[in-house]
């Protein structure tokens, strides 16, 4: 029998170039966040998750009740249990710096792989019972032109906006995180910033929106 000739060069050829194209390798980008709430009183920001998932992976929704894993990372900060629920190719959080204050800004790097190239990213805005920033299934560029982010503060409506220090965690407060609760609105929606009505003094912390600044670069050298 006569088999057709095969080219073992070009399929050599094209093997090595589907491998640089990224199909079968990493492709690395760069994350900067930077908290723009008011340098002169303003809030500050837990740890930040980033992580590269599919498209559509979508771990919140704005009129959608949070799930158990946002809550607690909207109520205390703990990014484990959210991280721990996403199917991500690459996942990471700036725990190296527990805080990030208005005007301050963290870069990170991660990475993509195939339909692993959107991006979400999640963390708590403190003193706050349940607010935070996120966004989710974002498209990483293929370029090197970076996107911008503007983030607005979303509350998680898992927990009553009593802005009570008992039920705070974080500076200011000094309250160990406690366990989620599920006496608030029932659904993600935009914050409406802090009102004053507890512990919190709103002419010190309150905010507009947006509260944070995302610019996703590819990173060059890999």
């Amino acid at each position: 029998m006569k088999f057709p000739h095969f080219n073992w060069s070009a399929a050599l050829v094209l093997g090595c170039a589907l491998f640089s194209g990224g199909v079968m390798a990493d492709s690395f980008f760069e994350v900067t966040v930077t908290n723009v709430t008011n340098v002169t009183k303003g809030m500050t920001f837990t740890p930040i998750m980033l992580a590269t998932t599919r498209r559509g992976d979508l771990f919140f929704r704005l009129g959608d009740a949070a799930s158990e894993e946002v809550a607690t990372m909207a109520e205390t900060g703990d990014l484990a249990p959210l991280m721990d629920s996403l199917d991500a190719y690459d996942i990471t959080n700036s725990s190296f710096l527990p805080f990030l204050g208005p005007g301050e800004s963290v870069t990170q790097m991660v990475a993509v792989r195939g339909s692993y190239r959107y991006l979400s990213i999640a963390a708590m805005l403190i003193p706050s019972n349940d607010t935070f920033f996120g966004a989710a299934s974002v498209v990483m560029p293929y370029s090197y032109k970076p996107v911008v982010l503007n983030l607005p503060a979303y509350d998680a409506g898992s927990e009553l906006n009593d802005e009570l220090c008992d039920n705070l965690p974080g500076p200011g407060c000094g309250e160990d995180p406690g366990p989620f609760s599920d006496n608030g609105e029932g659904f993600i929606y935009i914050s409406n910033g802090i009102r004053g009505g507890g512990d919190l003094d709103a002419d010190a912390l309150d905010f507009n929106n947006p509260v944070a600044r995302v610019v996703i670069k590819r990173a060059s050298g890999y």
